[in-house]
């Protein structure tokens, strides 16, 4: 059975380049968001506190207002289109870059997958 540090880190690596591709742009490299605009991902309570909030974004958007390291963000994130796989992969990133740890626990495909939109 593969080694779950290296699935991790291969996963990171696929990340990395979708992150690129889908989300540098408003999060910026750093992933400190753009203030009062786009919310930081580095050192996020609202994913530290909750992954499946990161999870529950990237694969259905996410409209209306939010609270992020005490400062209220009301945009909207178009749903980036992104595979389960490539959910998976990206959130993998966010969580263990810039700051962030997930203390080693991998998110997988079929985590993404059982994620339902909040109603």
């Amino acid at each position: 059975m593969p080694n779950q540090d290296d699935e991790l880190a291969k996963s990171i690596e696929r990340g990395k380049m979708i992150y690129s591709e889908n989300c540098i742009t408003c999060h910026m490299g750093n992933g400190e968001g753009v203030p009062a605009a786009f919310p930081p991902l580095a050192k996020s309570d609202y994913f530290i506190n909750a992954p499946e909030n990161a999870i529950r974004a990237v694969k259905f958007g996410l409209m209306g207002k939010i609270k992020v390291n005490g400062i209220d963000y009301d945009n909207m994130m178009p749903n980036p289109g992104l595979g389960n796989d490539e959910i998976a992969d990206v959130v993998n990133y966010i969580s263990n870059s810039w700051g962030n740890s997930s203390d080693k626990k991998i998110v997988t495909e079929k985590m993404v997958e059982e994620t339902k939109e909040k109603k």
